[in-house]
Protein backbone atom coordinates (compact mmCIF):
# COMPACT_ATOMS: atom_id res chain seq x y z
CA UNK A 1 0.00 0.00 0.00
CA UNK A 2 1.13 3.58 -0.60
CA UNK A 3 1.69 5.32 2.02
CA UNK A 4 -0.47 8.90 1.69
CA UNK A 5 -0.66 12.44 3.73
CA UNK A 6 -3.40 13.59 5.52
CA UNK A 7 -3.89 16.11 2.67
CA UNK A 8 -4.36 14.10 -0.27
CA UNK A 9 -6.25 11.45 1.98
CA UNK A 10 -9.11 13.98 2.94
CA UNK A 11 -8.91 16.11 -0.78
CA UNK A 12 -9.48 12.78 -2.16
CA UNK A 13 -12.38 11.51 0.52
CA UNK A 14 -13.90 15.30 -0.16
CA UNK A 15 -14.18 14.13 -3.80
CA UNK A 16 -15.38 10.64 -3.24
CA UNK A 17 -18.37 11.81 -0.51
CA UNK A 18 -19.28 14.88 -3.35
CA UNK A 19 -19.60 12.13 -6.19
CA UNK A 20 -21.36 9.52 -3.96
CA UNK A 21 -23.75 11.83 -2.15
CA UNK A 22 -24.09 15.12 -4.02
CA UNK A 23 -22.83 16.82 -1.01
CA UNK A 24 -21.56 20.43 -1.31
CA UNK A 25 -17.92 20.38 -1.38
CA UNK A 26 -17.82 22.31 2.28
CA UNK A 27 -20.25 19.56 3.63
CA UNK A 28 -17.79 17.19 2.20
CA UNK A 29 -14.91 18.41 2.95
CA UNK A 30 -16.20 18.70 6.93
CA UNK A 31 -17.41 14.79 7.02
CA UNK A 32 -13.69 13.83 5.67
CA UNK A 33 -12.45 15.67 8.27
CA UNK A 34 -14.63 14.50 10.71
CA UNK A 35 -13.59 10.63 9.88
CA UNK A 36 -9.90 11.10 9.99
CA UNK A 37 -10.31 12.58 12.83
CA UNK A 38 -11.77 9.93 14.45
CA UNK A 39 -9.66 6.98 12.66
CA UNK A 40 -6.35 8.77 14.16
CA UNK A 41 -8.62 10.05 17.39
CA UNK A 42 -6.90 13.77 16.75
CA UNK A 43 -8.71 16.97 16.87
CA UNK A 44 -9.88 18.49 13.08
CA UNK A 45 -7.07 21.52 14.01
CA UNK A 46 -4.24 18.64 13.72
CA UNK A 47 -5.05 17.51 10.48
CA UNK A 48 -5.17 20.79 9.31
CA UNK A 49 -1.88 21.73 10.72
CA UNK A 50 -0.20 18.60 9.49
CA UNK A 51 -1.26 17.83 5.58
CA UNK A 52 2.20 16.71 5.35
CA UNK A 53 2.18 13.57 8.03
CA UNK A 54 1.84 10.21 6.64
CA UNK A 55 -0.61 7.58 7.68
CA UNK A 56 -0.01 4.55 8.87
CA UNK A 57 -1.42 1.35 6.78
CA UNK A 58 -3.68 0.17 9.48
CA UNK A 59 -5.44 3.67 9.80
CA UNK A 60 -5.21 4.21 5.71
CA UNK A 61 -7.57 0.76 5.54
CA UNK A 62 -9.42 1.73 8.71
CA UNK A 63 -10.54 5.19 7.03
CA UNK A 64 -11.40 3.37 3.76
CA UNK A 65 -13.38 1.48 5.43
CA UNK A 66 -15.33 3.97 7.00
CA UNK A 67 -15.38 6.12 4.28
CA UNK A 68 -16.89 3.54 1.77
CA UNK A 69 -19.94 3.21 4.43
CA UNK A 70 -20.26 6.65 4.37
CA UNK A 71 -20.64 6.53 0.42
CA UNK A 72 -23.52 4.10 0.57
CA UNK A 73 -25.09 6.72 2.84
CA UNK A 74 -24.79 5.74 6.68
CA UNK A 75 -24.73 8.54 9.26
CA UNK A 76 -21.37 9.92 10.45
CA UNK A 77 -22.76 10.09 13.71
CA UNK A 78 -22.89 5.86 12.96
CA UNK A 79 -19.54 5.54 12.00
CA UNK A 80 -17.92 7.88 14.46
CA UNK A 81 -20.42 6.37 17.73
CA UNK A 82 -21.05 10.13 18.83
CA UNK A 83 -22.82 13.40 18.33
CA UNK A 84 -22.48 16.38 19.99
CA UNK A 85 -25.51 18.09 20.82
CA UNK A 86 -26.14 21.54 23.22
CA UNK A 87 -22.17 21.26 24.00
CA UNK A 88 -22.22 18.07 25.33
CA UNK A 89 -20.60 14.62 23.13
CA UNK A 90 -23.27 12.00 23.50
CA UNK A 91 -22.85 7.83 22.24
CA UNK A 92 -24.79 7.08 19.51
CA UNK A 93 -25.32 3.79 17.92
CA UNK A 94 -28.25 2.36 15.23
CA UNK A 95 -30.24 1.69 18.13
CA UNK A 96 -30.98 5.31 19.01
CA UNK A 97 -32.15 8.66 17.04
CA UNK A 98 -29.30 10.87 16.09
CA UNK A 99 -29.38 13.61 18.22
CA UNK A 100 -30.62 16.71 16.07
CA UNK A 101 -29.80 20.52 16.53
CA UNK A 102 -33.28 21.36 15.67
CA UNK A 103 -34.30 19.77 19.30
CA UNK A 104 -32.36 22.36 21.38
CA UNK A 105 -35.21 24.45 21.10
CA UNK A 106 -37.00 21.61 23.25
CA UNK A 107 -34.11 21.80 25.88
CA UNK A 108 -34.26 25.78 25.52
CA UNK A 109 -37.84 26.04 26.59
CA UNK A 110 -37.64 23.39 28.78
CA UNK A 111 -34.58 25.40 30.69
CA UNK A 112 -36.78 28.46 30.75
CA UNK A 113 -39.60 26.21 32.87
CA UNK A 114 -36.83 25.11 35.59
CA UNK A 115 -35.30 27.10 37.86
CA UNK A 116 -31.67 27.32 38.66
CA UNK A 117 -31.98 26.61 42.60
CA UNK A 118 -35.89 25.19 43.05
CA UNK A 119 -35.99 20.89 43.28
CA UNK A 120 -38.46 19.73 40.24
CA UNK A 121 -39.71 16.80 38.96
CA UNK A 122 -38.71 16.19 34.86
CA UNK A 123 -40.26 13.33 33.16
CA UNK A 124 -38.79 12.65 29.26
CA UNK A 125 -40.53 10.28 27.34
CA UNK A 126 -38.75 8.38 24.85
CA UNK A 127 -35.11 9.36 25.85
CA UNK A 128 -33.03 7.47 22.69
CA UNK A 129 -29.87 8.37 23.57
CA UNK A 130 -31.16 10.23 27.09
CA UNK A 131 -29.44 13.68 25.08
CA UNK A 132 -32.47 16.14 26.59
CA UNK A 133 -33.00 14.25 29.81
CA UNK A 134 -28.90 14.43 30.08
CA UNK A 135 -28.72 17.67 29.23
CA UNK A 136 -31.48 19.27 31.34
CA UNK A 137 -30.37 17.47 34.57
CA UNK A 138 -26.63 18.50 33.72
CA UNK A 139 -27.67 22.38 33.38
CA UNK A 140 -30.44 22.02 36.11
CA UNK A 141 -28.42 19.97 39.04
CA UNK A 142 -31.47 21.02 41.54
CA UNK A 143 -33.81 19.21 39.14
CA UNK A 144 -34.68 15.05 39.17
CA UNK A 145 -35.11 13.76 35.89
CA UNK A 146 -36.93 10.92 34.98
CA UNK A 147 -36.24 9.25 31.57
CA UNK A 148 -38.10 6.57 29.79
CA UNK A 149 -37.69 5.05 26.88
CA UNK A 150 -39.72 1.15 25.48
CA UNK A 151 -36.09 0.27 24.22
CA UNK A 152 -33.74 -1.39 26.72
CA UNK A 153 -30.77 -0.86 23.77
CA UNK A 154 -31.73 2.87 23.84
CA UNK A 155 -31.98 2.77 27.65
CA UNK A 156 -28.16 1.28 27.48
CA UNK A 157 -26.90 4.07 25.58
CA UNK A 158 -28.41 6.57 27.62
CA UNK A 159 -27.07 5.16 30.98
CA UNK A 160 -23.67 5.13 29.38
CA UNK A 161 -24.12 8.78 28.53
CA UNK A 162 -25.47 9.88 31.91
CA UNK A 163 -22.23 7.84 33.50
CA UNK A 164 -19.64 9.76 31.01
CA UNK A 165 -20.83 12.97 31.55
CA UNK A 166 -21.06 12.71 35.34
CA UNK A 167 -24.87 13.41 35.70
CA UNK A 168 -26.30 11.54 38.52
CA UNK A 169 -29.55 13.23 39.08
CA UNK A 170 -31.51 11.35 36.26
CA UNK A 171 -33.05 7.69 36.41
CA UNK A 172 -33.48 5.92 33.62
CA UNK A 173 -36.72 3.33 33.28
CA UNK A 174 -37.67 0.72 30.67
CA UNK A 175 -41.37 2.22 29.74
CA UNK A 176 -43.79 3.00 26.96
CA UNK A 177 -44.74 5.68 27.19
CA UNK A 178 -46.55 5.87 31.07
CA UNK A 179 -47.36 2.20 30.90
CA UNK A 180 -44.61 1.38 34.08
CA UNK A 181 -45.45 4.88 35.52
CA UNK A 182 -47.19 6.07 38.95
CA UNK A 183 -50.12 8.95 38.19
CA UNK A 184 -49.79 9.27 42.35
CA UNK A 185 -46.20 10.75 41.99
CA UNK A 186 -46.62 13.49 39.60
CA UNK A 187 -44.13 15.88 37.48
CA UNK A 188 -43.88 19.54 37.14
CA UNK A 189 -42.61 19.33 33.57
CA UNK A 190 -43.19 16.42 30.67
CA UNK A 191 -40.63 17.21 27.98
CA UNK A 192 -40.79 14.85 25.04
CA UNK A 193 -39.33 13.76 21.19
CA UNK A 194 -41.81 11.10 19.75
CA UNK A 195 -42.02 10.25 16.23
CA UNK A 196 -43.91 12.03 14.50
CA UNK A 197 -43.66 10.87 10.61
CA UNK A 198 -45.91 9.04 9.01
CA UNK A 199 -45.63 5.48 8.09
CA UNK A 200 -45.44 6.33 4.33
CA UNK A 201 -43.34 9.10 4.20
CA UNK A 202 -40.78 9.20 1.24
CA UNK A 203 -38.32 10.86 3.48
CA UNK A 204 -37.79 8.16 5.37
CA UNK A 205 -36.48 6.46 2.12
CA UNK A 206 -33.54 9.35 2.04
CA UNK A 207 -30.34 10.75 3.77
CA UNK A 208 -29.77 9.22 7.18
CA UNK A 209 -32.63 8.23 8.56
CA UNK A 210 -32.66 4.78 6.37
CA UNK A 211 -30.31 3.97 9.13
CA UNK A 212 -32.31 4.88 12.10
CA UNK A 213 -34.35 2.93 13.89
CA UNK A 214 -38.41 2.60 12.21
CA UNK A 215 -39.95 2.65 15.18
CA UNK A 216 -38.40 5.86 16.88
CA UNK A 217 -39.47 8.04 13.67
CA UNK A 218 -42.41 6.99 12.87
CA UNK A 219 -46.11 6.76 14.68
CA UNK A 220 -49.03 5.54 12.55
CA UNK A 221 -50.25 6.51 9.02
CA UNK A 222 -50.18 10.41 9.85
CA UNK A 223 -47.65 10.20 12.20
CA UNK A 224 -49.59 11.23 14.95
CA UNK A 225 -50.24 8.65 17.00
CA UNK A 226 -47.42 9.30 19.64
CA UNK A 227 -48.67 12.67 19.93
CA UNK A 228 -52.41 12.24 20.28
CA UNK A 229 -51.45 9.56 23.53
CA UNK A 230 -48.82 11.90 25.06
CA UNK A 231 -51.09 14.92 24.95
CA UNK A 232 -53.85 12.42 26.15
CA UNK A 233 -52.61 10.79 28.90
CA UNK A 234 -49.69 13.83 30.18
CA UNK A 235 -52.27 15.57 32.62
CA UNK A 236 -52.65 12.25 34.98
CA UNK A 237 -48.81 12.71 35.54
CA UNK A 238 -48.58 15.87 35.56
CA UNK A 239 -48.62 18.67 38.88
CA UNK A 240 -51.53 21.36 38.42
CA UNK A 241 -49.57 24.46 36.51
CA UNK A 242 -46.73 21.88 35.43
CA UNK A 243 -45.92 22.11 31.62
CA UNK A 244 -45.96 19.84 28.88
CA UNK A 245 -43.72 20.82 25.94
CA UNK A 246 -43.23 18.24 22.75
CA UNK A 247 -41.24 18.23 19.46
CA UNK A 248 -43.53 17.51 16.40
CA UNK A 249 -43.47 17.97 12.54
CA UNK A 250 -43.66 21.46 10.44
CA UNK A 251 -47.40 20.46 9.04
CA UNK A 252 -48.65 19.08 13.19
CA UNK A 253 -48.96 22.97 14.45
CA UNK A 254 -52.62 23.33 13.97
CA UNK A 255 -53.53 19.28 15.18
CA UNK A 256 -51.20 20.02 18.06
CA UNK A 257 -52.56 22.93 19.37
CA UNK A 258 -56.16 21.59 19.17
CA UNK A 259 -55.14 18.37 20.80
CA UNK A 260 -54.22 19.98 24.02
CA UNK A 261 -56.96 22.36 24.04
CA UNK A 262 -59.36 19.74 23.85
CA UNK A 263 -57.86 17.53 26.54
CA UNK A 264 -57.78 21.06 28.83
CA UNK A 265 -54.51 22.35 28.72
CA UNK A 266 -54.48 26.38 28.90
CA UNK A 267 -51.34 28.59 27.60
CA UNK A 268 -50.86 27.05 24.48
CA UNK A 269 -48.39 28.04 22.39
CA UNK A 270 -45.78 26.90 19.36
CA UNK A 271 -42.42 27.94 19.17
CA UNK A 272 -40.11 27.74 15.71
CA UNK A 273 -37.25 26.51 15.18
CA UNK A 274 -34.31 28.61 13.72
CA UNK A 275 -35.27 27.74 9.90
CA UNK A 276 -38.41 29.39 11.17
CA UNK A 277 -40.83 26.12 10.96
CA UNK A 278 -43.16 25.32 14.11
CA UNK A 279 -40.91 22.77 16.15
CA UNK A 280 -42.17 22.59 19.85
CA UNK A 281 -46.10 23.31 21.25
CA UNK A 282 -46.55 23.37 24.70
CA UNK A 283 -49.32 23.78 27.74
CA UNK A 284 -50.03 24.16 31.19
CA UNK A 285 -52.41 22.22 33.27
CA UNK A 286 -54.55 24.19 35.13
Amino acid sequence: MNPSTLGITLRAARSRLVHALDLEPSVAGLEAQALLSHVLNRPRAYLLAHPEAVLTDADQVQFDTLLARRERGEPIAYLTGQREFYGLEFLVTPDVLIPRPETELLVDLALEQIPHDTPMRILDLGTGSGAVAITLAKLRPQAQVTAVDASPQALSIARQNAERLATANVSFIESNWFSVLDESNRFELIVANPPYVAENDPHLAQGDVRFEPFTALTAGAEGLDAIRHIAQESPRFLQVGGHLLFEHGYDQEAFSRDLLHSVGYVDIACYPDLGGQPRVTGGKKP
